[in-house]
């Protein structure tokens, strides 16, 4: 029988990370990492977890969209819903009346990935698999029913997807063994946000380079002659060998964003990412072209709404690296369409990490895409940021700069339940406390 689905409940969850300035960019100088976190429960016993992460404030908002979404996945069974997955996906995204929301962007599809990465979470328990091998294991034609093509035919039809994941099957063992045995290529944002000061950049940056970390991401945007500063200082201290990024968060209008990363290009870097509004995509285009003779590429994505989005920042040649999220697209459905799009345009996809779990979901994303699509490890990397992870039963393991492939069944994204009582908004301990010192 398979697991009928009786219940789906939705806890705020916050972490003032603000006080310390960890996430701190040019954009969002004081983030609380928190997430909408969802939690499935079977009349077996069996139980699936998924979020989507917020910055704090308007988390609560997130969490009635969660709400609104339930009535139409309890009462459902898993097999109902994986043998039509990509009919479950559109009843999400596609209601008549909630569409109106979105449709399919904005707060409405956070809370769509909320509730389809618990889903994915429970049919990989109910395998007894971690996510990226029940996608590694499944029949291509299976994957590719996963997925809504709709609005995205005319970049990448059915039939080329099923192609793309077929020519892949060639090597696929081996390239499943070679990341079992030393995993897939991370860099650090770690060490550089954007409210640390110097001295503090200079001890996070060594510790990492002892560790054996040899990409790094720098934040900038607020003030180019301390950009310059923060730049030249990184750059020093990692050597000309070694790979920097730089990301200003949206800061710039378009022209600003083409003479303000001029003005950094001494320093090498390999990409700048969000240069300016996520939505603009023939800014993108027109900065991609401009920086192009400096060999500075563009990336973005995180803030991306959907597979329609990267369909159009592809066509228009916008971006040199595209940055899936695993809690801004709509989950595994729609990731697996932008990952087989940036495919078929030869893009490198470095997926956006950090956060509050979404290191621990997207490295099975990631794993996914070299073994059974890109086969490639070419100017690709995973995000790595180290905070939050000892709050997961499953955190991410890191060896060596590189993210281990995660050994336990599901995605990864179960918190431990003491960590989400203490953290919960706004009864947990944390913010109970946080609230007395304000009165006081």
């Amino acid at each position: 029988m398979s697991p009928q689905i009786v219940n789906l409940s939705v806890r705020d969850v916050r972490f003032p990370t603000s006080l310390e300035q960890h996430g701190s960019d040019a954009m969002h100088t004081d983030p609380d990492y928190s997430a909408a976190y969802v939690r499935i429960d079977t009349a077996c016993g069996l139980t699936g977890f998924g979020l989507t992460f917020t910055l704090g404030k308007g988390t609560e908002i997130v969490v009635c969209a969660v709400k609104a979404l339930a009535a139409l996945v309890v009462g459902k069974s898993l097999q109902e819903i994986v043998s039509d997955f990509r009919g479950f996906y559109r009843l999400l995204t596609s209601d008549g009346q909630m569409r109106w929301l979105g449709p399919e962007k904005g707060v409405i599809h956070l809370a769509t990935a909320a509730v389809l990465n618990a889903v994915w979470d429970l049919w990989a328990r109910a395998e007894g698999k971690p996510l990226w091998k029940l996608l590694v294991d499944m029949d291509p034609k299976q994957i590719i029913s996963c997925i809504d093509f709709r609005y995205i035919t005319d970049v990448l039809t059915e039939e080329e997807a099923l192609d793309i994941l077929m020519k892949a099957q060639e090597g696929k063992q081996q390239r499943e063994d070679q990341m079992l045995k030393g995993g897939y290529p991370a860099y650090t944002t770690s060490c550089a946000w954007l409210g640390y000061s110097d001295q503090q950049l200079q001890k996070l940056c060594t510790d990492a380079l002892q560790s054996g970390w040899t990409k790094f991401k720098v934040k900038v945007g607020a003030d180019l002659e301390d950009d310059k500063r923060r730049c030249r200082l990184i750059r020093q201290m990692i050597g000309p060998n070694n790979a920097l990024m730089i990301d200003a968060n949206q800061r710039w209008d378009v022209d600003e964003a083409i003479s303000w990363v001029s003005s950094l290009a001494e320093f090498k870097p390999l990409w700048i990412e969000e240069p300016t509004s996520p939505d603009d995509i023939l800014g993108h285009a027109t900065i991609s072209k401009a920086l192009a003779p400096l060999g500075i590429g563009v990336a973005t994505g995180e803030q991306c709404h959907n597979r329609v989005m990267f369909k159009q920042f592809l066509q228009a040649s916008a971006l040199q690296f595209v940055q899936i999220d695993s809690c801004r697209l709509g989950s595994v459905n729609e990731n697996l369409a932008v990952m087989l799009m940036a495919h078929k345009f030869q893009v490198p996809v470095c997926p956006h990490a950090g956060g509050v779990g979404l290191c621990e979901l997207v490295q099975h994303l990631i794993l996914f895409d070299y073994i059974c699509v890109s086969a490639n490890l070419q100017n690709r990397m995973c995000e790595y940021v180290d905070h939050l992870h000892e709050h997961f039963t499953s955190p991410v393991v890191i060896q060596d700069a590189h993210y281990m492939p995660p050994k336990d069944p599901g995605y990864s994204c179960e918190m431990l339940e003491s960590s989400v009582k203490k953290h919960q908004f706004p009864e947990g301990e944390v913010w109970q406390l946080h609230i007395k010192q304000k009165k006081t």
